[in-house]
């Protein structure tokens, strides 16, 4: 029996997406911090910061909660913000 290729759907440009990286600006925002000071908090360059709250790329958990460190936020919090959006 052959095995069927499941069709992933890339959710990139989702809405879930989207309110990710409008609640990832805020965050930064109200931490008071330029992409450029904070890519030097996480010792990334600025263009990581960019893609990600761009949506170019996307971030894994424990990056996630290493970026709402760096930013002083409550990684829960940010979460609770997505997640009203959608």
């Amino acid at each position: 029996m052959a095995i069927r290729a499941r069709k992933l759907i890339k959710s990139v440009h989702s809405d879930g997406q989207h309110a990710f990286c409008e609640a990832m600006i805020v965050a930064r925002k109200k931490a008071g911090l330029t992409q450029a000071q904070l890519a030097s908090r996480l010792k990334r360059p600025q263009s990581f910061v960019a893609k990600y709250e761009g949506g170019e790329r996307r971030i894994d958990v424990v990056e996630f909660i290493s970026i709402c460190q760096q930013l002083g936020d409550d990684p829960s919090k940010v979460l609770k913000a997505i997640l009203a959006k959608l």
